[in-house]
């Protein structure tokens, strides 16, 4: 039953990414309910830090469908933007001490299997999905280091299909920062134009 699960997750998750590079507003839902199916998965492998972070999601996929379909309707395009150089070491170092903090927690109190390992994809998964509801490119980059972590880590706990995804995913965010780094320069070169 847990394998079916599984691949069904892994189905929904591909198809999430793949929505997204394209700027889609059904990566909304699609994601949706690929979190909801990952949250019975982790609560399985005791990867608590995961299973809180799908729960997060749910809220984030709400979140993000929000903000893209508010952009449509109010003829705001979907846009890629970039951050400041300040604003991005600020999201590293976000990154870097939430993972310390919430895996020094897992350690401590749980049980967690990889408890660091855990962390930082549970932590830079949120800073990167901020980024991305908000549109950010830098989001592909948070996605590349997750997913580089996360396919050690789903194989170690040898859920074969998520560390497949995970691959797929780390391929699709690289397609992705391609993708949107070409949209941007466009945007931009028209911007120079009008």
């Amino acid at each position: 039953m847990l394998n079916l699960i599984e691949l069904t997750a892994t189905g929904f998750g591909f198809l999430c990414v793949f929505l997204t590079i394209r700027r889609s507003v059904w990566c909304w839902p699609t994601g949706l309910i690929q979190v909801l199916l990952f949250i019975i998965i982790f609560y399985d492998a005791k990867l608590y830090s995961d299973l809180v972070l799908h729960v997060i999601y749910i809220f984030l996929q709400f979140y993000g469908w929000y903000s893209w379909t508010r952009a449509d309707a109010g003829n705001e395009s979907l846009d890629v933007k970039s951050l400041a150089i300040p604003w991005l070491v600020c999201w590293i170092a976000v990154s870097a001490i939430g993972t310390i903090g919430l895996g020094w927690t897992m350690a401590s109190w749980t049980d967690a299997s990889l408890p660091y390992a855990d962390a930082f994809t549970t932590v830079a998964s949120l800073v990167a999905q901020f980024l991305l509801a908000r549109r950010y490119i830098q989001n592909w980059g948070f996605w590349i280091g997750v997913d580089s972590v996360a396919i050690w880590v789903y194989f170690t706990k040898e859920l074969s299909a998520t560390a497949v995804l995970y691959i797929a995913f780390l391929i699709l965010a690289s397609f992705g920062m391609v993708i949107w780094q070409k949209q941007l320069a466009k945007q931009r070169s028209h911007e120079i134009a009008t």
